[in-house]
């Protein structure tokens, strides 16, 4: 199954996001069989940090929610709010995949 992550982070905290970087880059290839996907998000039209997303496979939220606690970032206050929602893939690189 998978999920995806949205964080909105908090602008007030964003040294933390510098100062926890490399921890966070580690944790996220150590969980590379679990985070599929993972970036940083930009307001479009401000072009300033807004948060991030991954793509997680896991069986249920539970682990997704356990892997968003244990990243570098969780403990900072960087991450102002976190969405999980599980998601079904039916298209990708140009064709159906139902």
């Amino acid at each position: 199954m998978l999920f995806v992550v949205l964080f909105e982070d908090d602008p007030r905290f964003e040294d933390m996001r510098r100062q926890h970087m490399d921890a966070h880059l580690e944790f996220l290839n150590h969980h590379a069989d679990r985070i599929h996907a993972a970036g940083p998000l930009r307001d479009a039209e401000a072009d300033e940090p807004a948060g991030g997303l991954w793509i997680v496979k896991a069986d249920n939220a539970q682990p997704v929610r356990e892997l968003i606690e244990a990243d570098p970032f969780w403990p900072t206050g960087l991450r102002k709010s976190v969405c999980v929602l599980a998601w079904t893939q039916v298209f990708a690189d140009g064709r159906a995949l139902v």
